[in-house]
């Protein structure tokens, strides 16, 4: 039995590089899929690489996020972590606020706004041309962009844009910030979105908060303004944090080696399969996602028994050898795709439409506009973010 499978090994794992992954997935995948892990806080935690186990888990009733159960591992040191008030979301209401809130990402809806994405898109990319070379892609392009999208469906001023990314990072913080001063964001966070909520009672507006407020105390929808408001930071926190580091890594994968990025210079229609295989190909996802058993479950060849916390390595996944040939290859013409960076079951992630939306669109435009981008700096020098529950880089320097 390896090293890996006889200890307890410290998790998140350590990349060795910012695009490279760590080499405890494919360790963990080939002796032990099913792996005890200590976390941040020092609780441990079961973890799951193989694509399969992770698949199964996912689309299973019997995992849910009622994290805040007195058994449940503690995922930070201090125990704050964003997603503390899934478990006022979860069960039977969970489906019809699914219904609800998903109103706004539809596919449907996501195409008559692509015209608008690609625009700004186009916007930024300009915008950081004129500015001149070197720029750092995730502050003029990868960052302003998910966030003016997800501002514009939600109905909150994109002007406050650089106040919403402290917040988030101080929601998703594992290590990165102190218990004072995560709570002290919260409260600002929450007393901005209360503010906001209470403008939108007044004069309501064509966005999701204010048909969600239209709903609040109906018996139809069961909506109440606390599940609003812990729907609303979830959006905003979620609509953009998430993406903007994808585009970032996305656009790092593709001119670390020139060959991909020539590639699709030579084929644009590759664009939607490369954003497919970015997502699949994805080294630092982050944490991954957590589940929590509230009884016995046989899983993998394992009994896990009720009680036990269980961490879901999308990206570790997204690797299995057993699911994807040359799956340690990012080939951009890889279809069909069938990884899940985005979930599956009664979780899969809502805004998945408007994500690839934005991934596409972004990859078009720049493909386009600066076809001579490239790296500014060694692909080893970039440096990627760590003490959070995403991951991503924190800047990418590029020129032209």
């Amino acid at each position: 039995m390896s090293e890996i499978a006889r200890g307890i090994p410290d998790y998140p794992f350590a990349n060795p590089a910012p695009l490279t992954p760590p080499a405890e997935w494919a360790e963990l995948r080939r002796t032990c899929p099913v792996s005890r892990v200590r976390l941040p806080s020092g609780d441990e935690a079961v973890l799951l690489s193989r694509y399969r186990d992770v698949k199964n888990l996912l689309a299973d009733p019997r995992f849910t996020r009622t994290l805040a159960a007195a058994d449940a591992a503690r995922l930070s040191a201090d125990g704050t972590v964003f997603g503390r008030g899934d478990s006022e979301i979860t069960g039977p209401f969970h489906g019809e606020w699914r219904r609800l809130v998903g109103r706004a990402f539809t596919a449907k809806r996501v195409a008559e706004l692509r015209p608008r994405i690609e625009a700004m898109a186009g916007h930024l990319i300009d915008e950081m041309v004129r500015q001149g070379p070197p720029a750092d892609l995730c502050a003029k392009v990868a960052f302003p962009l998910p966030v003016w999208a997800i501002c514009g469906l939600l109905g909150v001023p994109d002007a406050d844009r650089d106040r919403f990314r402290y917040w988030s990072d101080t929601m998703l913080s594992l290590t990165r910030y102190s218990r004072a001063e995560i709570e002290a964001a919260e409260a600002e966070f929450t007393a901005y979105m209360s503010a906001l909520i209470a403008a939108k009672r007044a004069a309501p507006g064509d966005d999701l908060i204010s048909d969600l407020l239209a709903l609040v105390g109906s018996l139809e929808s069961g909506l109440t303004e606390r599940m609003l408001l812990l729907t609303a930071q979830g959006l905003l926190v979620a609509g953009h944090e998430t993406t903007t580091n994808m585009i970032g890594k996305m656009v790092a994968m593709l001119l670390a080696d020139r060959t991909r990025w020539e590639t699709l210079l030579a084929d644009p229609s590759l664009v939607r399969t490369a954003v497919e295989e970015s997502l699949r190909f994805d080294a630092n996802p982050g944490f991954g996602l957590p589940r929590y058993l509230g009884e016995p479950v046989e899983l993998g060849g394992v009994t896990l028994p009720a009680g036990t916390t269980v961490i879901c390595n999308m990206g570790a996944a997204n690797r299995d050898e057993e699911e994807f040939d040359r799956a340690d290859e990012m080939v951009l013409d890889r279809s069909p795709n069938a990884h899940i960076t985005f979930g599956v079951g009664p979780y899969a992630c809502l805004g998945q439409a408007l994500a690839r939306a934005e991934l596409r669109s972004v990859l078009r435009e720049l493909l386009r506009r600066v076809p001579t981008l490239e790296l500014a700096v060694p692909v080893e020098e970039l440096a990627y973010r760590q003490g959070l529950l995403v991951g991503g880089l924190e800047r990418l320097p590029v020129r032209w």
